[in-house]
């Protein structure tokens, strides 16, 4: 019989193409079905090993898709590797609400949230750069102090005798010596308080009188009765009658153990007690009451013993190459790198290699300006961002997707080449960069442009065009509306009332600068970061009466807060609600009484994990709702008050029209917030939104002055425009308006401009031009960085 011919070449033939076709299957990040807060539905590719940009306007779902879609689900799919014992300390995070996400790979988050709040936390410590410098001061310096740790402000010395029992029964009597370079007396902060006796008790008054000022120790109260029942003080006594000993145990004991009410108590003098639990830099007081009492009670100052370098004396007093540890801590990276690269120290030559290597990457990536002393709790979010970058760039790892949030952010024009270099230094080593970002000269180097819209809210969450800058100039977004947009300068500036008079300012990098800020008028204070802008605007105004600051910093608060709490919008909600149900308006409250008993209103079951960064999981009891059950059952025209905490700004200024309701919307409308939830945390606020809800908060308060720093970190174009609007009903009101800014639309529009350079740290401090933005254009003798920017975007070239 004869065989079938071709059957059986034809086989491997059909199978081979899907073979061939495998490769490029895995080529991209699929997403199916993306459902993240407003997305609707979002399907989209995203190659790996190239370079893809985000954007759209704010709030249009950017975020939900790369955060909260790419990047939970990496981590979450990561967390899922370690063992069952490991997981019960890490968060519980869901599956994000997407039908399919294949292909992901490892994602390394680069955000721009707070380094943290310890301030023990430096450029150095968060760079390793001050760990090779002390690790090349143990092995170089004169006299020879001992171990790195030697050096290490973070590392108390100890020592101490004991008898060490080995497990055949032999003892043997054993010492130990750990030598650290933390400062006694501060603990290596560099700072000190002193605190004011007459803030922490009544002399006039007895304890049973109510002589203890602190918030929490009331006459009969358990603190209190740790002080009047102990049996060393008479409870009817008056305070300034007290002996020297009994004076000493109730203001200045340290921690002791006591036997006290039948239990084993530690007892702590009112000074240790309000440095413990309301000063400690590393877990400050969230209450604000108890914040307004601190800062009442204490004054702080640099520490006597070190005076504000953090370290014991051997470790402040040994040099290398005649320099002192803290000296070169001190000084601007640029300059540390000169120092370094001039030493000569043959045995350590490797260590200064990687150090040189470290400082250069600080440079490159635009922060050679900072110091390796300056605590990481006073970086903007765009440094803190960068000073994050620095450990990736020299990473040996590869097929690894990197996701940024506004890497530009905090960036003059001119420094943007500069950053745009290191994404595609991080995508050239095979690895996959998303960035969300609103500045044109990131998208011109993007391999695909993701745009995201067309509004903010519910009114976005759309994938409205996939492809590249040429493409997308014709796709007639919101952002291909403002890529074709060219600066307008202010046809009409103000002639300005009068004059704020600033002479000799000489913080950190200024140089005795004298400068008059016009009143009546918005003026843009601008230049290259690190050239001083901060420093003079808010150094020389913060204070001065009648003037507001409306910085990037944490809102004070606790995680709780949120934007209806932070601006007051929530008591007259409330208020509707309770009327609405005949109940009290504490009832709507997830810090009274309508809060769920398990997660105390929380929404989320807090776990302190020491050293390692804290986790939330969702409160199983309300699901993280915050409320009792019974609280939901009753409604404001259809909604519970979870309802309406899950509302965005722009979508309660359509339903909520009571008179003060009305005008705090409007405010938030106007400052561009109108995509944000009313129960949205603030901590999960970028700088620019916590600015522009602080701004937001404070409109019509009065102030004559209000000065912004960097309030378009964040907005789209399209926003822009619109917080600019803004900014200007505050001036026509008889407001002066000073904003530190970089963005190009923002000084065309303005009355006056400052330009503080003409580079960073000691290269700037002088202010280069002062004049409208007509003058700084039409002035070819004006040269400029910001001028060169200004410039080039008004002609278009």
């Amino acid at each position: 019989m004869a065989m079938p011919e071709a059957a059986a070449p034809s086989a491997p033939a059909e199978t081979s193409a899907p073979a061939a076709a495998l490769p490029d299957a895995h080529d991209v990040i699929r997403v199916r079905g993306a459902r993240v807060n407003n997305l609707r539905s979002v399907d989209v590719d995203l190659p790996k090993r190239r370079l893809t940009v985000v954007t759209g306007v704010s709030g249009s779902g950017k975020s939900s898709l790369v955060f909260g879609t790419v990047a939970a689900e990496s981590q979450r799919l990561i967390n899922e590797t370690y063992s069952t014992f490991v997981q019960t300390f890490m968060p519980s995070a869901p599956r994000p609400e997407v039908d399919e996400l294949a292909n992901l790979t490892t994602a390394i988050l680069v955000d721009q949230n707070p380094m943290g709040a310890s301030g023990r936390s430096t450029v150095g410590t968060a760079t390793d750069a001050y760990t090779l410098l002390r690790t090349l001061f143990s092995r170089c310096s004169t006299p020879y102090v001992g171990s790195s740790q030697a050096f290490a402000f973070t590392v108390a010395s100890a020592q101490g005798a004991g008898v060490l029992r080995a497990a055949g029964g032999k003892a043997e009597k054993t010492t130990f010596e750990i030598v650290g370079g933390m400062c006694p007396q501060c603990e290596g902060t560099g700072r000190a308080s002193t605190l004011d006796i007459d803030v922490m008790v009544d002399a006039d008054k007895s304890l049973n009188e109510g002589a203890i000022l602190l918030p929490g120790h009331p006459i009969g109260s358990w603190m209190w009765r740790a002080y009047a029942d102990t049996g060393r003080l008479d409870p009817d006594k008056k305070v300034r009658d007290y002996t020297a000993q009994e004076r000493a145990w109730l203001i200045d004991q340290e921690p002791t153990k006591i036997k006290f009410s039948g239990i084993n108590y530690t007892y702590q003098g009112l000074a240790s007690r309000i440095r413990r639990s309301y000063l400690d830099p590393n877990n400050p007081p969230q209450q604000k009451h108890i914040q307004e009492y601190a800062a009442r009670g204490a004054a702080h100052g640099q520490c006597p013993e070190c005076h504000g370098t953090r370290l014991a004396e051997a470790a402040r007093t040994a040099t290398v190459g005649g320099k002192r540890i803290w000296e070169l801590t001190a000084m601007q990276v640029t300059d540390l790198l000169e120092w370094v690269e001039a030493l000569d120290e043959p045995a350590a030559a490797p260590l200064i290699a990687n150090l040189a290597a470290m400082l250069r990457s600080i440079i490159d990536i635009g922060l050679g300006y900072l110091s390796l002393d300056r605590e990481s709790g006073t970086l903007s979010g765009g440094e803190a961002q960068r000073i994050k970058m620095i450990r990736h760039l020299g990473s040996p790892l590869t097929d690894v997707t990197y996701i940024f949030d506004e890497p530009t952010a905090g960036l003059h024009p001119h420094d943007i080449t500069r950053m745009n270099d290191l994404l595609l230094q991080l995508r050239d080593k095979g690895n996959t960069v998303l960035v969300v970002e609103h500045k044109a000269e990131v998208m011109e180097i993007a391999d695909l442009l993701v745009d995201m819209g067309p509004g903010a809210g519910s009114e976005g969450g759309t994938v409205l065009f996939t492809g590249d800058l040429a493409g997308l100039r014709e796709a007639g977004t919101p952002t291909a509306r403002s890529l074709e947009r060219r600066g307008t300068l202010r046809e009409d500036v103000r002639t300005p009332t009068g004059a704020i008079e600033v002479r000799g300012a000489s913080a950190h990098n200024l140089r005795d600068v004298d400068v008059d800020i016009p009143t009546g008028v918005l003026t843009v204070v601008t230049g290259v970061a690190g050239s001083g802008k901060s420093s003079l605007i808010q150094g020389s105004l913060e204070g001065r009466e009648g003037v507001t600051v409306v910085d990037q910093g944490a809102i004070s608060g606790s995680r709780r807060s949120n934007p209806a709490t932070y601006t007051g919008l929530l008591d007259p909600i409330r208020s509707a609600f309770a009327k609405a149900n005949g109940v009290k308006p504490a009832m709507f409250s997830f810090n009274s009484e309508g809060a769920c008993p398990e997660c105390k209103g929380a929404g989320v079951i807090y776990t302190d994990l020491g050293l390692m960064a804290g986790t939330a999981i969702p409160c199983e009891v309300c699901g993280g709702r915050r409320f009792q059950p019974e609280v939901l059952e009753h409604t404001l025209d259809g909604r519970t008050i979870v309802d309406v905490l899950e509302m965005s700004v722009a979508e309660a200024a359509a339903v909520f029209t009571g008179a003060k309701e009305k005008r705090v919307l409007r405010r938030l409308l106007d400052v561009g917030l109108g995509y944000l939830r009313l129960g949205q945390p603030l901590t999960t606020l970028s700088g620019g939104e916590r600015q522009r809800l602080k701004l937001a908060a404070r409109m019509g308060t009065g102030a004559q002055t209000y000065v912004l720093d960097e309030p378009t970190t964040g907005l789209h174009l399209q926003d822009i425009d619109t917080l600019t609007t803004m900014l200007h009903t505050l001036v026509d009101a008889g407001s002066t308006v000073i904003v530190i800014e970089h963005s190009l639309a923002v000084m065309t529009q303005a009355d006056h401009l400052i330009d503080v350079g003409p580079g960073a740290g000691h290269e700037g401090g002088r202010v280069v031009f002062a004049g409208t933005p007509r003058q700084m254009v039409e002035d070819e003798s004006v040269d400029t960085l910001t001028a060169q920017a200004l410039r080039a975007w008004v002609r278009g070239s």
